[in-house]
């Protein structure tokens, strides 16, 4: 009995001493035509209280799960969501509800209203019409659970893991797809939501499931996506450099001759 309790033991403080693996604590699964619990409470940046359901308008809702107080990836998708919107013609509360959906229980309307204010100096016609919402774990869950987004909170450095995606909802709050990465084609956005006016589900896209998870001071490094993301700039950079090099002595040989 004392042995196995022994074992018990070493087990668990093996397991507590594992590091933490933000690829294997969150991603997103698929789960075409779940109905979202859109009835669940939320305040809003504003400090208003209500659930979160958008109003009987008939238009789909876009649901970006995010930290209003992010170092990393969130304001990027906030920012390419903008840009597409823009450059497909795209208004929030015209054409879509758009809502950027807190994930952390411990952040404030203070902080949403600071996101929608950072985000609305670089993409003005997003002011009034991106809205952002916090809510307690409970609420939080029910919809991230729904939307098969799974995230995870690492102690210790104080961060959660989590994609970086956009959800697309039918207008009675049945999930449509995901727009994947930081920023959709404008076309693809507007395919989307067509699908998702029309009550469509069960769209793919293409899949790139990037992380929000950022510089860990305690290894001095970043994390796995963010470092891809930092050597795929990397190699962009000498690719470049190469054809440019190429170019030019392409350019140089006639007048050698």
């Amino acid at each position: 009995m004392r042995r196995a309790l022994l074992g018990l033991l070493i087990l668990l403080g093996a397991a507590a001493a594992a590091p933490f693996d933000p690829f294997a604590r969150a991603g997103i699964d698929e789960h075409p035509g779940t109905r979202i619990p859109l009835d669940v409470a939320v305040t809003s940046e504003t400090g208003a209280k209500g659930p979160l359901k958008a109003p009987a308008s008939g238009e789909p809702i876009l649901l970006v799960p995010v930290l209003h107080d992010c170092p990393n990836l969130c304001g990027v998708t906030l920012d390419g969501l903008a840009a597409a919107m823009r450059a497909a013609n795209l208004q929030g509360d015209r054409d879509a509800r758009v809502i950027a959906f807190g994930i952390d229980p411990r952040e404030s309307p203070a902080d949403a209203r600071r996101a929608l204010a950072r985000l609305a100096e670089r993409h003005p016609e997003t002011a009034g019409r991106f809205h952002g919402t916090v809510s307690d774990g409970q609420a939080i869950r029910a919809v991230t659970d729904a939307l098969g987004y799974r995230f995870a909170y690492d102690p210790r450095i104080g961060q959660y893991a989590h994609a970086a995606a956009i959800a697309v909802l039918t207008p009675d709050g049945r999930f449509s797809r995901w727009l994947y990465g930081l920023a959709p084609e404008p076309a693809d956005l507007r395919a989307a939501l067509a699908e998702a006016r029309a009550g469509r589900t069960g769209g793919w896209g293409r899949r790139l499931v990037l992380l929000c998870y950022h510089y860990d001071p305690a290894t001095g490094r970043y994390s796995l996506a963010i470092d891809w993301l930092l050597r795929g700039a990397g190699l962009l950079t000498a690719a470049g450099l190469l054809v440019y090099v190429l170019a030019a002595r392409r350019g140089e040989r006639p007048s050698a001759r």
